[in-house]
């Protein structure tokens, strides 16, 4: 027989916060998880229980019900670690959090280690360092919807199959439409990234109209010539070359 396991009795002050830090959605999955196993442990549950419940071994369970008991919820809090101090405060910590999260930088859509330690003066390496440990990846979105086409499979096995194995002694050619330009939108608003979740958005879009873009290149200079035209017609061609 093993030691019993700690005793929680909670204030209403205590699970009010705990339970606010357990489901809010900015809090870290470590520090979420040490207030779901509080409050499990103040409910009375075993520690094994308790393990199943949080996806956490003993020891884990263990160490945070006993350093709640002893410190509350201080306890929760992870310890200072040996070595260097940091150079880098909490308040700059979160300024850069806050500019990865709600300030897209000028000219792009997101932003990269590069361009963030340029704008907050920290190297590459210690933006990554806090990405890192926030979850936080602004190069990755994810879509949530799937084609709703009957025949989405079929398409997609054809036109893959095509391409891994195409028939013998043939030419596979990749054409997209002509030189019209669709001006789209996105059927639902983004779902803006946050620590750990990717941005998402969903696949389908609404159409605005079209453009059409007659490009030419000058080889004498290498220069590129762009017009947009709203049709796509012979008198539109001779306009762009005269």
């Amino acid at each position: 027989m093993g030691k019993p396991a700690v005793s929680i009795a909670l204030s209403a002050a205590e699970r009010r916060q705990l339970e606010s830090l357990a489901r809010a959605h900015k809090t870290g999955q470590a520090m979420a998880r040490r207030a779901r196993i509080v409050l499990a442990a103040a409910a009375g549950r075993e520690n094994k229980v308790i393990c199943a419940e949080v996806g956490a071994d003993a020891n884990t369970v263990g160490k945070w019900r006993r350093r709640f008991a002893a410190h509350r919820l201080d306890g929760l809090l992870d310890e200072p670690r040996p070595g260097t101090p940091r150079r880098i405060g909490d308040d700059e910590i979160a300024d850069t959090i806050r500019r990865t999260l709600e300030m897209p930088p000028a000219g792009a859509t997101h932003w990269s280690l590069r361009s963030m330690a340029k704008a907050v003066g920290y190297a590459p390496s210690t933006i990554h360092r806090i990405w890192r440990a926030f979850g936080l990846q602004p190069h990755r979105s994810e879509t949530f919807k799937l084609s709703n086409d009957p025949l989405f499979v079929e398409k997609v096995r054809d036109i893959i199959g095509l391409y891994m194995s195409p028939p013998e002694r043939a030419l596979v050619l990749c054409v997209d439409e002509k030189s019209q330009i669709q001006a789209l939108d996105r059927t639902q608003p983004l779902l803006p990234m946050r620590p750990g979740q990717a941005e998402r958005r969903t696949h389908d879009d609404t159409r605005h109209g079209t453009t059409s873009l007659f490009a030419a290149l000058d080889v004498a200079t290498g220069a590129v010539i762009g017009r947009c035209y709203p049709k796509h017609r012979s008198s539109e061609f001779r306009k762009f070359l005269d």
